[in-house]
């Protein structure tokens, strides 16, 4: 992984940190994504460096505007030279029944799902052609597979997502490239944690009852799975063993989708 370098949207916390965070650690060159401030991202970025001796940059854009993304693309194609690992992390939500589901929310997260991992690939993959190397991770989830109610934007753009993961995998077929779908179960995300918060403020629930009820029905193990393992599995398909995994759609879920 040494000399390569990653782009991961969505990556100031969360999953898209324990993405960096391991990529990192195995050596790759890393550049994160968000739209916090960059002053408040500089001691993330220096704790990188000094821990593992890498370059770590912040690239600052919303990621529903396509110019916006191509510009990100154009400067960390001119500073690194290529974009060997690309990971389309960023993701927006909102929770509401289809006919009171605000329009700005469905056009926001077409843009932000959906739309802006099509951009990020059809920039990165030019280079990644000519260095006859890339890794493309797009993030599904459970709800890629499966829908739930009041989440028709999340539904809609994780399912299609999947199609868009495998369209790619087809098409980059014996260049050296490969593009799989993540699929997480139940992460103790930032989002997550909030709403279990939500949930012991609403019920008067100790943190370990409302996280219970908060997992009811999200997999057999009743726990959280970690972000890092998710981590540690993109990390692994990015190695040798990883070159004939492609157009995949490949759960980290606790069991959540066998028992369906």
């Amino acid at each position: 992984m040494k000399g390569k370098t990653a782009l991961v949207t969505g990556s100031t916390g969360g999953i898209g940190l324990a993405m960096i965070e391991a990529l990192a650690r195995a050596g790759c060159n890393v550049v994160l994504h968000g739209l916090e401030p960059a002053a408040g991202m500089e001691e993330t970025l220096a704790t990188i460096r000094k821990q593992h001796g890498v370059t770590a940059t912040y690239m600052l854009a919303d990621l529903a505007d396509p110019a916006a993304i191509a510009a990100m693309m154009t400067a960390t194609l001119k500073q690194h030279g290529t974009i060997d690992i690309l990971v389309n992390n960023a993701v927006t939500r909102h929770f509401a029944p289809t006919d009171a589901f605000p329009v700005e929310a469905w056009d926001r997260a077409l843009a932000v799902n959906l739309s802006a991992a099509f951009h990020t690939i059809r920039l990165a993959l030019p280079a990644m052609r000519a260095r006859g190397w890339g890794r493309i991770f797009n993030m599904t989830s459970v709800y890629g597979s499966r829908a739930v109610e009041n989440r028709i934007d999340y539904v809609t753009t994780k399912h299609a997502i999947i199609g868009m993961t495998r369209s790619i995998a087809i098409e980059t077929t014996n260049q050296g490239i490969t593009c799989n779908a993540m699929c997480p179960g139940a992460v103790l995300s930032p989002t997550s944690d909030a709403r279990v918060k939500a949930l012991m403020a609403e019920t008067g629930l100790s943190r370990e009852d409302a996280t219970a009820k908060f997992l009811e029905g999200k997999g057999p193990t009743g726990r959280f799975v970690e972000a890092a393992h998710i981590a540690d599995l993109m990390v692994f398909l990015c190695g040798p063993a990883g070159k004939d995994v492609t157009g995949s759609v490949l759960p980290v879920d606790g069991g959540w989708l066998a028992g369906v």
